[in-house]
């Protein structure tokens, strides 16, 4: 998730004063999608299963082994 301006190439949706802008393309792929707000953020949950990288347990560690 990020800040972004709606394209032409993006659905967008209000629900509960948050206005969500999602590639067409992109939400085609995973819907159903459900996005969740928690003590510490935003939940995501969609269609798609995500994993990372064999071997790595975080998918945006660095070489010195820290996520970031």
């Amino acid at each position: 998730m990020a800040l972004d301006e709606p394209k032409d190439t993006d659905d967008v949706f209000e629900v509960d004063g948050f206005k969500y802008v999602i590639e067409k393309e992109f939400i085609e792929k995973v819907q159903p999608i459900k996005v969740d707000y928690h003590m510490y953020g935003f939940k995501l949950d969609c269609g798609v299963e995500f994993s990372a990288p064999e071997g790595n347990a975080c998918g945006g560690c660095s070489s010195s082994g820290n996520c970031g």
